[in-house]
């Protein structure tokens, strides 16, 4: 063979094996990257092609594909969508968020566990499906909680989480204001552009879901944890005699700090003691803020995140915003974290959590959302399993707040959340903006029955057109907690 032509086949050959190595480069290293890939449109065209997966609630879906008549062949719909969107989410050309988003593997048919069935739908000529996706809601209870805020009148932002206490399970989780994913998951592409910029710019946020990513500070329902700090310590107990005090001046650590006062509320005399169920029942921040200083800043940081705070919790859908509690906190802002101020804030799923954890006598379980995941046929790939996230307090401390709550809705300010026949511990909180011109946010957590609980909520009001003199947890979260407590246990 003459040079020439030997050049041209060494050059013809390094070619040959460059296209090789580019082939499987692209096949088999960045396949997944390019599949996952959100401007991959080929993917996305493929999956409106096949019949994706529902989102069950009991038997009922709220998610589904059904068939349609254009070129895409599956249409995806949301039978109940404001109730359940911010749990959802949705799934479009453009992409996907919530469920859609966090189980899409399932639900595309693409996750390797239905690699089996999908080879045999293949070889008999079947269309693909993807799998299936239930989930823990108890339907009554996110009805009950969605109507709650609904009813509290136009320009309400807010959110109700429940749980089941034993297992973590999410029984409910909605958040105001809410959308329509149908209007996102339509085939008529320029209209789903054009609602989705109108969605992203709307300042009342109503693609987030408030149960997971609105961070707020929780107020007085936090006395609670600043409760079982002081009892599980050892200082206190349910029966105990409790500082007291019209005012309360704060420690002058870095000048003067402001006083603490309970806005008329019968907390006793200055320099005083009263009963701690009193201090819980009138909400007493005088009381709290004298807690803090005792249980000390350390007890204090580790019995919050014993309840979650400063940690992530939460898998089956994102991004979750993480609850605060400070560190390194000076003597004036200790106090202030007794009852849930200076720099303390959380998320409603974070205080149904410490309701739910001081019902569980002091064990917090790691919340969920997904029960199961199957495949088209029903057979079950994955079942989530219970699991302990931590032991926050002893189960006496739990039990000890749990008859001061109790005290609170039979004699105090968790009035509204009473159910006739049954015990019901509650607590109510109403925390300040920082904006003067903006009404408080309003809080409220409760569980029942307090002897034997099956449901635990948190219900976050951040704003509403109700008149700021009006606002107060017990008055706008107390009916809507006694709601979903009567949707899981009736």
């Amino acid at each position: 063979m003459n040079k020439p032509i030997r050049t041209v086949s060494i050059f013809c050959l390094i070619l040959f094996l460059a296209l090789m190595i580019n082939a499987t480069y692209l096949q088999y290293w960045k396949a997944g990257a390019l599949n996952d890939d959100a401007r991959n449109r080929r993917v996305q065209v493929a999956s409106y092609s096949q019949e994706r997966g529902a989102i069950l609630v009991g038997r009922n879906p709220v998610a589904e594909s059904v068939e349609s008549d254009d070129e895409y062949k599956f249409q995806r719909t949301y039978p109940k969508p404001f109730v359940y969107a911010p749990i959802t989410g949705y799934f479009s050309y453009f992409g996907a968020t919530g469920i859609e988003q966090s189980k899409n593997g399932v639900l595309s048919g693409d996750d390797p566990r239905l690699f089996v069935t999908n080879l045999l739908d293949l070889l008999s000529g079947k269309p693909a499906q993807g799998g299936n996706v239930t989930l823990t809601i108890n339907a009554r209870a996110q009805q009950a909680a969605y109507d709650g805020l609904k009813n509290l009148g136009g320009g309400v932002e807010g959110s109700v989480v429940a749980l089941e206490p034993n297992t973590g399970k999410v029984l409910a989780m909605v958040s105001l204001p809410t959308y329509d994913p149908n209007q996102l998951a339509s085939h008529d592409l320029a209209a789903v552009s054009k609602k989705s910029k109108q969605l992203n710019a709307d300042p009342s946020e109503p693609l987030l879901n408030r149960g997971i990513q609105t961070r707020l500070p929780p107020g007085s329902t936090f006395k609670v944890v600043t409760a079982a700090a002081a009892i599980d310590k050892g200082l206190y107990d349910a029966d105990s005699q409790v500082p007291g005090g019209v005012t309360y001046q704060l420690p002058l650590t870095h000048g003067p700090t402001g006083e603490i006062d309970n806005e008329g509320r019968a907390c006793g005399a200055n320099n005083s003691t009263i009963p701690f169920s009193q201090a819980m029942e009138n909400s007493c921040n005088t009381t709290f803020a004298q807690l803090a200083g005792e249980v000390g800043a350390e007890d204090m940081e580790k019995t919050a995140e014993g309840f979650g705070f400063n940690q992530h919790y939460f898998d089956d859908l994102s991004p979750q915003a993480i609850s605060e509690f400070p560190q390194g906190v000076d003597e004036a802002q200790l106090g202030m974290t007794g009852f849930g101020q200076f720099d303390v804030s959380a998320t409603p799923l974070q205080m149904a959590m410490v309701a739910a954890g001081l019902a569980n006598d002091g064990t917090v379980m790691k919340p969920y959302l997904v029960d199961e995941e199957q495949s088209a046929d029903l057979n079950v790939l994955d079942k989530t399993e219970p699991e302990e996230f931590s032991q926050a307090v002893s189960a006496t401390a739990a039990n000890e707040v749990t008859k001061l709550m109790v005290d609170t809705v039979d004699n105090g300010t968790a009035a509204p959340a009473a159910i006739p026949g049954i015990d019901v511990a509650g607590k109510t909180g109403t925390a300040q903006t920082g904006q003067s011109a903006r009404s408080p946010y309003a809080w409220f957590i409760s569980f029942a029955p307090a002897d034997n609980p099956e449901v635990a909520v948190a219900v976050m009001i951040q704003k509403s057109d109700i008149p700021r003199s009006e606002i107060a947890g017990g008055l706008l979260g107390g009916p809507i907690a006694k709601a979903v407590m009567e949707a899981v246990i009736r």
